[in-house]
């Protein structure tokens, strides 16, 4: 069968991309590492000792990030659906965010302390149908909230991808009920036809 348009493009980008080779350069599994790395340049999220919980891990370019900034006093847990390679500092946790058991494995593990920041660069299976995609996005960015609202500890932060659109402002609105400051993100890694932004809520309130 062959390729589509679409994915012949994709390819192209990939190739020549300079954050897929900066990343094979700096040992980095995905380009998205530097779109943490520049959020935390300026938003300072990550910092030693911390408990970190990274949604969507894999393949694990944030949790290297997060693992390098907070180890060895603290420590990473990694939540996603996919295998993932074993990384010093990050515990793996294979399963569903959303599911029970799951969650449950997650909170027997960070304990009734709970934790400092959660990362989430989770995204759907895109079809690339706006009407389609946006929905799905909003959905996952609700689950997200509310994985926060179990696991993320009084004054903690939470980073989240979402894509403009429909749902976008009213999900601010929302999260602005529980966190002291909300800020929107577009790292220079995102890609320019991307409508993908990271929402960063500091100082969470139950």
């Amino acid at each position: 069968m062959a390729k589509s348009s679409s994915s012949h493009r994709w390819l192209r980008e990939h190739e020549t991309d300079p954050y897929v080779k900066l990343a094979k350069r700096s040992g980095f599994r995905s380009r998205s590492a530097f779109k943490l790395i520049e959020i935390n340049t300026r938003d300072r999220l990550l910092r030693q000792g911390m408990k970190v919980i990274d949604l969507g891990a894999a393949p694990g370019g944030w949790s290297q990030v997060s693992a390098e900034a907070v180890t060895p006093m603290g420590r990473v847990i990694a939540v996603d659906l996919l295998p993932m390679d074993a990384i010093p500092g990050v515990t793996v946790v294979e399963g569903d965010f959303s599911a029970a058991h799951t969650v449950q494995r997650v909170m027997e593990i960070i304990g009734r302390s709970k934790v400092d920041l959660i990362l989430s660069d989770l995204a759907p299976n895109l079809s690339g149908i706006r009407s389609i995609d946006q929905p799905r996005i909003m959905a996952l960015g609700d689950g997200v909230y509310r994985f926060a609202e179990q696991a993320l500890k009084h004054g903690g932060d939470l980073l989240i991808k979402l894509f403009h659109g429909d749902g976008f402002e009213v999900f601010i609105q929302c999260m602005g009920k529980s966190f002291k400051s909300l800020y929107v993100r577009k790292p220079g890694a995102s890609r320019d036809r991307s409508n993908e932004v990271y929402l960063v809520g500091r100082s969470f309130r139950h």
